[in-house]
Formats: C-alpha cells, structure tokens, sequence
C-alpha cells in the first residue's frame, strides 16, 4: 500500500488581511511536506492578478511546487501565451488547465473554448516543460451528454499531452473505482498518468450542499440527512465530516494507487 502525498488548494485572497491568512495557512500547511499547493484563477480570469500576486508569493516563500490553475474560455491564444512565459520566469513547473467558466454577462468562447484546446496549445507552445494536471469527474461533468461523453473528453485530454487529472470531489469511493477502471479499459494507465482524487472536507453543511448541487457532485443521503439533523451544531458537523471523509481515502488507499490526495 502506498501512502500517498498530500496537496491543497488556495483561492486567491480579496483583501489584504485574507492574504496575509492564507500566507500563514500555508507555512502551517507546508510543515506536512505537501506534493504542491494549487491556486485558483477565477471566471474568465477574473481574478488573474491577484492568482499572479499569490503565486508569486509562495514561489519567493518556499520550495513546494506550486500549481497555478489556467482557464482558456474567453481568452484568446496571446494572453495565455503571456501568463505561460510568466510562470515559466517565476520557475513553474506545473499547472492546473481547466476550461472555466465564462464571468456572467460575457459572450464569446475564445480561441480555445476548451480544456483539450488548452491542453493542446500549452504542449505546441511550451513543450514538455510543464506537468499539465486537468480535471475529471467521477460522477459526471454537469453539462456532459453521458458518462461516456464525459470519458471520451478526459481520454483526450489525457492523449493531447495531460500528466494526471483531478476529480472533482466525491464521497462515493465506488464512484472514482469505476472511472479509474474505465479508464484502464480505454488504455490510460494510472499508474502513469494518475487519477488523483479530490477530496472535500466537510466543515460548512449548506455551503456544501450548495457548491455540490451545483457542480454535479453526488452527496450520500446519510450524509446530508446527518448534516441536516446537525442544523448549526458546528462540532457536531466537522466531527461527523472528518469521519466521512477518513472512511473515504482509507478505502481510495486501499483500494487504487493514489500517488497524491488533492484537498480542496
């Protein structure tokens, strides 16, 4: 059994006192020896600079990798190129190559309207210098036709040039089983190029409940029933949460190869 590494995820701070939070979270976070740190990059790239100033920050913080995330949906070729030159200066190593989603009132996909163009145009331009990381999702991207729809896409992403995906979060072990498996069927070796699962901590019930509705992710009915019946009992919650979801990577350890946990 091979006890994986661990990785988290950071959303780029709006004020100047959540950045110097989240910069001390990550010096408390650093001390477990993380694989990398990732960090989000909003809607359209809403929120590119502030991604850019954090980035920057942890690389001049410490030595963990850090994995910017990079959506190309209503972006056009030219600027990713620019933020792909940036972060190899600052001595990046990988990313997180998402599609996105577009900020509201914008029309237009962009020059690469999907992660697969994404993917595809980060390897012409920058080669094999970054690890390319995507996502995937084991119970269905939400505007998929099928599951095997949705398959077909993270195959090609996986065949366009991406090292690993990441599933969006899951409490269902059965659920991640079955796409690594049909992964396997379709020739993707995850032991090569791994299916790192995503994992949600449950700290928050109706934030939960509400970012899983609209993402597509399945919560059990035991799951929400118990959250339910906690109502604001905050302990209560976080207790029965950390259970939850120390069952779940218990299992994913025993039963797939997880080179890395991806905490969200």
């Amino acid at each position: 059994m091979t006890k994986p590494a661990f990785s988290f995820e950071f959303f780029p701070a709006k004020t100047e006192l959540g950045h110097e939070k989240l910069l001390s979270t990550y010096d408390e976070l650093n001390k477990l020896s993380p694989a990398y740190f990732s960090v989000t990059y909003g809607a359209g790239g809403s929120t590119r600079n502030r991604t850019l100033d954090i980035v920057q920050a942890l690389c001049a913080r410490g030595d963990t990798d850090i994995a910017p995330h990079i959506s190309c949906i209503g972006d056009d070729k030219a600027e990713i190129a620019e933020l792909l030159d940036l972060y190899k200066d600052l001595g990046i190593k990988r990313l997180v190559a998402l599609r996105g989603d577009l900020p509201s009132g914008q029309v237009g996909m962009g020059e690469l309207p999907f992660a697969l163009d994404l993917v595809k145009f980060i390897r012409e331009y920058s080669g094999d210098h970054f690890h390319i990381e995507v996502a995937a999702y084991p119970e269905m991207h939400p505007q998929a036709r099928s599951f095997a729809f949705d398959v077909d896409n993270l195959v090609n992403k996986y065949q366009a040039g991406a090292n690993a995906s990441i599933t969006q979060f899951f409490y269902n072990a059965d659920s991640y089983l079955y796409l690594r498996d049909t992964l396997e069927r379709r020739g993707i070796d995850t032991i090569a190029q791994p299916l790192i699962a995503g994992i949600m901590p449950i700290t928050n019930s109706s934030n939960l409940v509400r970012f899983a509705d609209s993402c597509g992710a399945d919560i059990p009915r035991y799951v929400r029933k118990q959250l339910s019946d906690f109502g604001d009992d905050r302990k209560a919650i976080r207790e029965f949460g950390f259970d939850v979801v120390y069952r779940l990577c218990e299992r994913l350890i025993a039963e797939a190869y997880l080179p890395c946990i991806f905490i969200a």
